[in-house]
């Protein structure tokens, strides 16, 4: 499987990054996050320990339905339903079909959560010349 890399940027954050990518001011690195969350609360959501459990319960049991994996599980199917779909959204999971069945299958067996504690200081033009000089 692959590891995936998670961001958290809160709306505004990802606007003016937008903004910056689009002017061309800064490019989109390889080592960035490929999925970013809102909030460390949204993360956990997604992420919690119950939701943790089904995916355990995913690659363990390879479920072949939705309803197999309420079974395993003890969860309300339009729970799980629920949240499948955020997670795929996410790209943690995705659905394969088999049949008229749904399974769940894991995406990626491990993730990797950057977290900035501050917004990192751009250089003005100003302040580079001052520096170089």
């Amino acid at each position: 499987m692959s590891t995936l890399k998670i961001g958290i940027a809160d709306t505004e954050e990802m606007k003016a990054r937008s903004l910056r990518f689009a002017r061309g001011e800064e490019k989109p690195s390889p080592d960035d996050p490929k999925v970013w969350f809102i909030s460390t609360e949204s993360f956990s959501k997604v992420l919690s320990a119950p939701n943790r459990d089904m995916l355990r319960v995913i690659v363990e049991k390879e479920p072949d339905s939705l309803d197999a994996l309420a079974e395993l599980t003890g969860r309300a199917k339009s729970n799980l339903s629920r949240t499948l779909k955020a997670m795929t959204g996410y790209g943690l999971v995705r659905m394969e079909r088999s049949g008229k069945k749904l399974a769940p299958k894991l995406v990626h067996d491990r993730i990797v959560l950057e977290l900035a504690l501050a917004s990192p200081r751009r250089r003005s033009s100003r302040s580079k010349e001052t520096v170089d000089e």
